[in-house]
């Protein structure tokens, strides 16, 4: 066999019903799926279980695909959104955990699962680290992404202009804000 195949073709393959198609495009894109989903998440488990979610929704939607985005973005607008999605999720969960703390009603069942740090918090500088983290995560959801996907995922503007479905002066200004905010959160005595 000569070259690898497209994307385009790859989906075209998987359209027609080849399970290597699919296979072949699961191993090209898991790792940037798994760590766009983590890097919003900061859990491996569930950064899992995203990346899982994307391509059992690939799967079952393939036919619906047509292409006027790029296979790539089609996949990080995936992973961002259910990724967004399980965050929302796991504030809710935090929340009616600490009201029933506070009201002082013990179930049993509400004990918090490990909060596993993203591998990078392992590194020196973990104080620093977490407080930039943590930054990132008071973010809004728009800000958060865009930050995300280029300071972690190393897109360029126009791409995450397509996976956010915007322009990308927009996307400048997402940055822009995102950066200013991150300041003030790690840097209050500067403002």
């Amino acid at each position: 066999m000569s070259s690898s195949p497209t994307d385009a073709e790859l989906v075209a393959q998987f359209q027609a019903g080849s399970a290597a198609a699919f296979r072949t495009l699961v191993e090209r894109y898991q790792g940037p799926v798994y760590r766009t989903a983590l890097s919003l998440l900061r859990s491996p488990e569930e950064a899992e279980d995203v990346a899982q979610e994307v391509f059992v929704e690939v799967y079952q939607t393939i036919d619906r695909f047509r292409g006027e985005a790029a296979l790539s973005t089609w996949l990080y607008r995936l992973a961002t959104s259910r990724a967004l999605k399980q965050q929302r999720k796991n504030r809710t969960k935090k929340r009616f955990a600490l009201l029933t703390n506070l009201l002082g009603i013990n179930h049993e069942v509400l004990h918090e699962p490990p909060d596993h740090q993203h591998p990078q918090a392992l590194l020196e500088g973990q104080q620093q680290q977490q407080q930039l983290l943590d930054a990132i995560a008071r973010l809004p959801e728009s800000q958060q992404v865009a930050f995300t996907l280029r300071h972690e995922q190393e897109l360029s503007y126009e791409e995450i202009a397509a996976v956010l479905g915007t322009s990308v002066s927009a996307v400048e200004s997402l940055l822009f804000r995102a950066r200013q905010r991150l300041h003030q959160f790690l840097h209050p005595h500067l403002v």
